[in-house]
């Protein structure tokens, strides 16, 4: 499986990313959105039910929703593609359709994620129509942007928008136990820096997981406090 950030093509012994390295196998393992994966949710219905349909993931930057891409191919047997809009043109998209194509010819169905899916213009958006109505391809765009405003109506209609929220308290606290239990230590922080250090994140899973790793790295003979971490 290719993944979108670059950590696709690593060899297993190679450093990787804390983010990277914890990601959930499991789409029970994501975490901060049971109201979308929990056997009641939309997306836990359609991986008891094998059926995905094509699926908007609107949130917050560092919420899953890349992750949950991923996992949702594996879990339906899908080949699993990803975009991005920022950096993919009429020449990507096109190449991904002629592969989605010969693949369907065998059997194999395709999920293409595309991130940032609100960049793409007016056309480019109309390009997937005929692929998803045909269903080459099971989309999957990410955006950050409201898509009742940012994508057409046409594409709209073919796709369920589900919303994701920014991680709470208690979703970044089972992140930060899940980094220390693969770092085999805990954070030696005060639990006043602690706080701190969960309100800081703002609700985006990856840029927590970022300061997670720089704090990781840090030698200390006592508890850091929230003046180290202001100063920091």
């Amino acid at each position: 499986m290719t993944d979108l950030f670059g950590a696709a093509g690593l060899d297993e012994g190679a450093p990787r990313p804390l983010a990277e390295a914890i990601r959930p196998a499991k789409l029970n393992e994501v975490v901060g959105q049971d109201h979308l994966i929990g056997p009641d949710g939309p997306l836990g219905r359609m991986l008891a039910q094998g059926e995905l349909s094509s699926i908007v993931l609107w949130g917050p930057p560092g919420v899953g929703k890349t992750t949950i891409a991923q996992l949702l191919a594996e879990g339906t047997g899908l080949h699993f593609e990803a975009l991005s809009a920022v950096f993919s043109g009429v020449k990507d998209l096109r190449a991904v359709f002629d592969k989605a194509e010969a693949r369907r010819s065998t059997g194999q169905g395709t999920l293409l994620f595309v991130d940032e899916i609100h960049r793409f213009n007016k056309a480019q958006q109309d390009g997937f129509l005929p692929f998803v109505e045909r269903g080459v391809i099971t989309l999957i765009g990410a955006t950050t942007e409201n898509p009742s405003f940012e994508l057409n109506g046409a594409l709209l209609s073919r796709c369920q928008v589900l919303v994701l929220k920014a991680l709470d308290e208690a979703a970044l606290e089972r992140l930060l136990a899940r980094a220390e239990a693969y770092k085999q230590r805990q954070l030696d922080l005060s639990p006043d820096a602690r706080a701190y250090l969960l309100d800081l994140a703002g609700g985006d899973g990856r840029y927590f997981l970022g300061l997670v790793e720089d704090l990781f790295r840090i030698k200390t003979t006592k508890p850091l406090e929230i003046q180290d971490l202001k100063n920091w």
